[in-house]
């Protein structure tokens, strides 16, 4: 008997943006961003974020699924540096006071 292929995922995924040490940004996405933050502040995230610890979460915006978040994660990274933040604050974006 076939088997029916999964159900696709509905957990929604957040796309957000890091300020890390030297004021770069990181771009990245996850289902729970407090979470990742914590992974990348004691060095289990990224290797970016390892070379460059986070001081805080500046802007998260939730995706529907994870196709779109790393869709967007994409458009984000290729943008130039001060469009990043733009980005999310067009979107009606959670953003960090």
């Amino acid at each position: 008997m076939p088997r029916t292929p999964p159900a696709p995922s509905s957990t929604p995924y957040w796309l957000y943006l890091l300020e890390c040490e030297g004021g770069v940004y990181y771009v990245g996405i996850a289902i729970d961003v407090e979470r990742r933050f914590f992974q990348h502040l004691f060095g289990v995230g990224a290797k970016f974020t390892r070379a460059r610890p986070p001081v805080r979460v500046l802007a998260a915006r939730e995706y529907a699924n994870k196709g779109a978040a790393l869709r967007a994660e994409l458009q984000v990274k290729s943008l130039p540096r001060a469009r990043k933040l733009a980005f999310f604050a067009e979107a009606g974006a959670v953003l960090a006071e």
